[in-house]
């Protein structure tokens, strides 16, 4: 199955340009070829093409069907952007692929990057979802400062992974509660600074280990997002 994403696609009934034209001129669709659209809101759309322009396909909707999340609970990563941009892009692809709400790119006192143009992640964001043949576009926010973040309201478990031993860690695995909200930050690579941690804990923040490995800053976000799956998959 191929799935193309167009947001309003209930209201205009057509696909937006880029969508378009990888459905005309890249798989070659025609008038009459039925095609799976969602909205990356939860709905899918059974369509059938009656206006092949690469520019605009135009579909009939044919069916429509709501679909849940199967993790059942809001997973958020707020994680600082590596350096090299293709390994912040890895995770982004990998954590879609899995199942993510919202990926935050977290700026911090040792961030390697200060600045990011989300227009490509976003790319990649819907390009995995796609692939993976979900229904809901994770929201990804701006380049967020770390102090407003951990001022900001979450309704669930929040943690904050940290490598320094000197401070007392919990393991993530064991903290986690099967089916809660969960938001975790990552640090960069220079981890997060003890300001930054005792500021994180003063706002409800757990700091949590995620096992005897030393992970880097992407791998260790994937690791977080792929734990909470596991362990409520092992709860059903």
């Amino acid at each position: 199955m191929i799935q193309f994403f167009a947001p309003e696609i209930k209201q205009t009934k057509c696909l937006p340009e880029t969508e378009s034209q990888h459905c005309v001129k890249v798989l070659r669709m025609k008038q009459g070829d039925r095609i799976v659209v969602t909205d990356g809101k939860g709905y899918r759309y059974q369509c059938t093409i009656v206006d092949p322009h690469h520019k605009h396909v135009y579909v009939n909707i044919d069916a429509e069907e709501e679909i849940a999340c199967h993790w059942g609970c809001t997973i958020a990563v707020a994680v600082a952007p590596t350096k090299n941009m293709d390994r912040m892009e890895w995770f982004a692809e990998k954590a879609t692929e899995a199942g993510i709400d919202r990926v935050v790119p977290l700026k911090c006192a040792h961030s390697e990057r200060k600045e990011l143009k989300t227009e490509r992640l976003r790319k990649i964001l819907v390009s995995a979802m796609n692939q993976s043949l979900k229904t809901t576009l994770p929201q990804l926010d701006e380049m967020t400062k770390f102090e407003t973040l951990v001022k900001t309201d979450f309704d669930g478990q929040k943690f904050i992974g940290y490598c320094d031993d000197a401070l007392p860690r919990k393991s993530f695995v064991k903290e986690y509660k099967p089916g809660s909200n969960v938001l975790i930050l990552i640090g960069p690579e220079g981890d997060f600074s003890p300001q930054e941690v005792e500021l994180a804990m003063n706002h409800g923040f757990v700091p949590v280990t995620f096992g005897d490995s030393r992970f880097r800053t992407e791998s260790a976000a994937l690791f977080g997002v792929n734990a909470v799956h596991a362990i409520n998959q092992l709860m059903k």
